[in-house]
């Protein structure tokens, strides 16, 4: 079956292709913003939006215009592109599938754009990736890409570093069948408990940094208060800007030793196992709670999820979600007898009718993989 799957690679730009991409990084930003606000102008005034082909009419006119002739100068698919991101992103709003779009900033930590493939703009040629207007480019081609390439999204990240996101359509085959079926259980203390007894630890890949990102950032804060006083932008304060990349550094980091983690957890999975059931997280309420929000957004539970998801649908594997309200804990699952409610405290307990001694964790992820195939024998 054909999919969609996107190759992430980091490219070496050079001085005079660093000043293209931040200049079509910029126009981008414009016509967003530009037309974001004829369209909020027109709303208020008619009661009606603009379309997409309305203002992908009006663009090839502000080329032709003084004030705004420099738009020539940059990938004309990236300004279109960004047309097509405000309508989508309008379209999702009516739907209310997200809030009402809003103005782009320079200021926002990652800036980037999309460009698209067309008449082979988009290439490899060993190890240099042709991009429209920017010319051939050093990659680092940490894999091979395979597929029909459809776009490309140019990003810079506060840390200076520069990647390209490659999405291409391929064909991806199912993993073979293992006839098995797990349970998992997410936690802090342990980030995930298989049904099968498994338990994989959670490296708390921000805690680990936690000490060194504070020094880091109280210096930040001190070179933010020295150019203040004397004075100076933070975009002209050297020492800020070198000290504002560090500390980007450290926290993409400690993203990427994330990401990696999630990555080869959720495939080694999806290779294992033909039906995962898993709880439905209600993560955004759980992060209401002030003594535990650091630790959960630290695990990622919704990221790993999200993988899971994406994977099973391409490999051919099933997720089962369970209902986040269901007593998974409170259940024996030898017996099936459900006691009070215990406190997160309590991490072993014995049945009181079949006096099997539980694992909190390992018996919440028997009763969910038992939930999941029951619920799944029903669809």
């Amino acid at each position: 079956m054909l999919k969609h799957k996107a190759y992430k690679f980091r490219i070496y730009p050079n001085k005079y292709q660093e000043k293209l991409i931040a200049k079509t990084i910029g126009c981008a930003r414009f016509v967003y913003n530009h037309f974001l606000h004829r369209w909020n102008t027109t709303f208020a005034e008619t009661g009606k939006g603009l379309s997409y082909n309305q203002c992908s009419a009006m663009l090839p006119k502000m080329k032709r215009v003084e004030e705004t002739e420099w738009l020539k100068e940059v990938d004309s698919i990236a300004l279109q592109s960004s047309l097509k991101n405000l309508a989508d992103s309008f379209s999702r709003f009516f739907n209310k599938q997200n809030e009402r779009p809003r103005f782009k900033s320079k200021m926002h930590p990652v800036q980037s754009y999309t460009t698209k493939h067309v008449n082979q703009n988009i290439s490899i040629d060993g190890n240099l990736l042709k991009l429209p207007k920017i010319g051939h480019v050093p990659f680092a081609e940490s894999r091979k890409l395979h597929g029909r390439i459809l776009q490309a999204t140019i990003r810079k990240k506060p840390s200076g570093k520069y990647f390209v996101s490659i999405l291409c359509e391929e064909k991806i085959h199912d993993f073979p069948k293992t006839e098995s079926a797990i349970g998992i259980d997410l936690g802090i203390l342990d980030f995930a408990v298989l049904s099968d007894g498994q338990k994989v630890d959670n490296d708390r890949f921000t805690s680990k940094m936690e000490k060194k990102l504070k020094r880091e950032q109280r210096k930040l804060s001190r070179r933010a208060l020295l150019a203040k006083k004397r004075g100076i932008n933070l975009f002209e304060a050297k020492n800020y800007q070198k000290q504002k990349r560090k500390v980007a550094r450290l926290h993409e980091k400690v993203m990427n030793q994330r990401t990696d983690f999630l990555n080869k957890l959720s495939t080694d999975i999806i290779k294992n196992h033909d039906i995962i059931c898993i709880e439905d997280l209600h993560t955004k309420g759980m992060l209401k709670n002030r003594k535990l929000a650091k630790s959960i957004s630290d695990v990622s539970w919704s990221s790993f999820v999200s993988k899971l998801q994406y994977k099973a649908e391409w490999y051919g594997k099933t997720i089962v979600k369970i209902d986040r309200w269901y007593p998974s804990s409170q259940i024996c699952s030898e017996c099936g007898h459900q006691d009070a409610k215990k406190a997160l405290s309590i991490r072993e307990w014995m049945c009181i009718t079949c006096h099997t001694n539980h694992d909190r964790d390992i018996n919440a992820s028997k009763n969910i993989l038992v939930e999941g195939l029951r619920k799944l024998s029903l669809t």
